[in-house]
């Protein structure tokens, strides 16, 4: 079973930045995918960005050129950063990944954006 630390989120004024990281325990599987992800009530869960093993990034328009993502393999971390931040960025941010068809979550932070 995969078990995954986030930290990072706050509060910060609009234009600021953060940076959440995820840290994924060891496995002798390869993790297909991990990325970000945030809900706020009301709304499903939308995918913020995210990274496949090879490094290659999936990142929704809305977050592009904002938000930018990376992983680090050896340790097992996804780290995403997060720049210029606006109100409606405010969501509980969560992290998952996927093993084939498994998937895991981790316990989701909150970031909150004031103007």
């Amino acid at each position: 079973q995969v078990t995954l630390v986030e930290s990072g989120g706050g509060l910060v004024q609009a234009g600021g930045s953060l940076r959440l990281s995820c840290v994924a325990s060891r496995t002798g599987s390869t993790i297909d995918f991990m990325g970000w992800y945030r809900q706020v009530p009301g709304k499903e869960r939308e995918l913020v960005a995210g990274v496949y093993y090879s490094g290659s990034t999936l990142i929704p328009d809305s977050a592009k050129g904002r938000f930018t993502i990376s992983r680090d393999n050896a340790k097992n971390t996804v780290t995403l950063y997060m720049n210029n931040l606006k109100p409606e960025d405010t969501a509980v941010y969560r992290c998952g990944g996927s093993i084939g068809a498994y998937q895991f979550w981790g316990q989701g932070t909150q970031v909150t954006v004031s103007s």
